[in-house]
Parts: structure tokens; sequence; C-alpha cells
């Protein structure tokens, strides 16, 4: 039966990816995709081999499309390693695309598993979803690290424009090591704050922010700081009018309790807490 197709008014960027899901996702395409639908699509080609033929500058654009268009799809793409390096022969060992694309997009990543009653949770006590919102900008995943080769000192230095900064971090006296330098940004972590607080409340769940600012004073303290900020300059009547609240805890303390809990909060995490949370999260249950 002939019929018309849906016209799509705005165009989507397809991030196209490796291996088999690059097979996987054609077939999508073809088969439930444009038999019904009439849209513009803006691709790019993000398979391990054009990402080491532009110098990685094809994710880079996706990412800018994805600022222009607002609506992205994206496949699963491989992050070489040494062994991947050689197998690809490939320039450099290019950085994670997920890593870069979300840190041009300065987002937060909200994973919430689908919760259903004829499968078997791992976590009996979890009756309802935990929703990991995960902070997708900076620490880490755009971190600048380097292995140290002999005696000397390692400094951070910052160059500014209002002030100077100059730390000792650590003299190596042996054979070396190894150093990391990572940030954020005021600008981005508001965001996030912002995010998680809007995500609880259309929720009407409890937000909790997990990070460890009993050892990371300065970095995960101003987490803290301007979460708690936010929270009272635009959240805090919204939350108590709707019987919700928002909470910081340790992140230790924080995955104690969620492996007693019953589920039903957002759980707000820095970059690599959420990375590790959210796969957690998504084992237990059928992932959203």
């Amino acid at each position: 039966m002939a019929f018309d197709k849906i016209q799509v008014a705005n165009p989507i960027v397809e991030m196209d990816g490796d291996e088999m899901t690059r097979i996987i996702w054609e077939w999508i395409k073809d088969k439930l995709i444009f038999p019904f639908l009439d849209l513009d699509i803006k691709y790019f080609d993000l398979g391990l081999p054009n990402r080491d033929a532009t110098g990685d500058k094809v994710t880079i654009e996706s990412a800018e499309a994805t600022l222009k268009y607002n609506v992205a799809i994206k496949c699963a793409t491989v992050t070489p390693d040494e062994g991947r390096v050689k197998e690809f022969n490939l320039k450099a060992m290019w950085r994670s695309p997920n890593g870069t694309i979300r840190n041009i997009l300065n987002g937060t990543v909200f994973r919430e598993p689908i919760i259903c009653k004829n499968v078997p949770r791992l976590v009996p006590g979890w009756t309802k979803p935990i929703c990991i919102g995960r902070h997708a900008f900076g620490d880490q995943y755009r971190a600048t690290d380097t292995i140290i080769r002999g005696p000397g000192k390692l400094k951070l230095i910052f160059d500014g424009i209002e002030e100077q900064i100059e730390l000792d971090v650590f003299n190596f006296s042996g054979a070396g090591g190894v150093a990391l330098s990572m940030y954020n940004t005021d600008e981005s972590i508001r965001a996030f704050a912002e995010a998680s607080m809007n995500v609880a409340y259309q929720k009407r769940w409890p937000l909790y922010l997990s990070t460890k600012n009993t050892i990371l004073k300065k970095y995960d303290g101003r987490f803290k700081d301007i979460f708690q900020e936010n929270y009272e300059t635009n959240w805090r009547g919204r939350f108590e009018d709707a019987g919700i609240w928002y909470e910081h805890r340790l992140i230790d303390d924080m995955v104690a309790y969620a492996l007693k809990s019953e589920g039903g909060y957002v759980w707000a995490c820095k970059n690599y807490d959420g990375d590790v949370q959210s796969d957690l999260v998504a084992q237990e249950v059928l992932d959203r």
C-alpha cells in the first residue's frame, strides 16, 4: 500500500561507526528509517580509518554540526589502544570520539534503566530505576598525561591574565614515573548542576551529587559549592514544594547507599564516576 513519507523538518547529524555497527546501522536505515521518513542527513564517517585519515578532524566537525542542528545519532566507535594502532597502522593513538564530542557539546548525559518485572535483577532491592547524570566534560577525559623519566621537579603552572599560579607538585628522585593534569570550568559545572536539578524536578525524584571532596578539597569542593549555590538560588523552593531534596554525599557513601536503596533518584556523578556507575546500573536491568 502506497503512503507518503513523514517529512522531517530539521536536519539530523549522522555519525557512522566501526566494525559491526556500520553493518547493523546500515540495515536499520534501509529497513526501518528511509522507507518511512524523508529527512536531511548530515553524514560524518567516524570509523577509525577515516578519523586517522583526517587527523580526527571529522570528529570535531561532527560535534560542531550537532551544536548547529541539535540532534545527532552516533554509532559505536573504537577508541584505539596500542594494539589497534599497530593493527590499523594509525598515525596516532587517537582520543575517544565520545570524549571529544561530549567536551565540545559541554553537556550532561543521563542514563536510566527500564525496570521489567519479568526480568530478574542482580540487585533485588532495586525496584525503581536509578538515573545517572554524568558530567560529560573535562576531568580525566580531557586530561594531559605524560611519562616522567629520571629525577626532577614537577610543577603546576597557570599563566593567567588576572593571576599567576605556580605550585610544586612532586620531586622525582628515582627512575621517574607518571604525571597527570586535568581541569574543569565553572560554566560547565553550573550547567551540570542546572541540568541535574531540572531532571530531578521533572521526575519528582531526590537528587544526590557524589564527589571525593575530602581528598580533592578544591577540585571536588568546587563541584560541591556550585551545586549547593545553584540549589539555594534556583531550586530549593521548588524541590521542597515537590517533596524532594538535594544532598551531597561522598562517593564511597553514595555507592554503599545505592546498593541498599530501592532506587528512584537522580545520581549526579563527575565524569569518571558517571562512566563507571552508568555501566554498573545498565548491567542491572535492560538499559534504556
